[in-house]
């Protein structure tokens, strides 16, 4: 059997405005302290390929209109609804307040690994994800409800931030959703 590839009419993709008015996956996008803008604006584009609530942009997080991250985001910043806040702890506190269950990927103790993680269907989830090099800050990993872990088996001690965030959001995007 062959196979064509579908042209970008075929897609049939929606348009930012009725993509802004369709119904969200309950998983948003903390972003703490992260240093790539490329690594930003690739999150950028996984919200947008899995209808996701929202992004926060927290620290020294770079903000669109940043030239990396539209490289990477290839207008997902339009469409992804986000917001900055300056300390990823308080962003961790308002979602808690507002109900949401808020977990790092992390590699952790007492850490779950995210095929053991079967969070109810009508949870509302965020996930926290950290600094390329120093990871999340100890500061949030107090505060959060717990620590999602992706195994690995190479020599390698971690995943681009880019390669995780699409990980975690497609596991919990179908999680969330079948």
């Amino acid at each position: 059997m062959a196979f064509r590839k579908k042209n970008i009419l075929e897609l049939e993709r929606s348009s930012v405005e009725d993509y802004k008015n369709q119904k969200k996956t309950p998983l948003i996008l903390v972003l703490d302290n992260v240093r790539s803008a490329l690594n930003v604006g690739s999150a950028f584009r996984t919200a947008d390929g899995f209808a996701l609530q929202k992004i926060y942009l927290c620290g020294i997080t770079a903000q669109p209109p940043h030239k990396e991250i539209l490289k990477t985001a290839i207008g997902a910043t339009d469409s992804v609804d986000w917001a900055y806040m300056e300390d990823a702890t308080e962003a961790v506190k308002a979602l808690q307040a507002d109900g949401w269950q808020v977990w790092a990927v992390e590699q952790a103790e007492n850490s779950t690994s995210l095929e053991q993680f079967h969070p109810n269907k009508d949870s509302k989830i965020a996930v926290v994800f950290g600094n390329e090099v120093t990871g999340v800050a100890d500061e949030v990993m107090g505060i959060v409800d717990g620590a999602l872990e992706i195994p690995q088996f190479g020599t390698k001690h971690s995943l681009n931030i880019s390669v995780c965030v699409g990980i975690v959001a497609w596991d919990l995007f179908v999680k969330l959703t079948h």
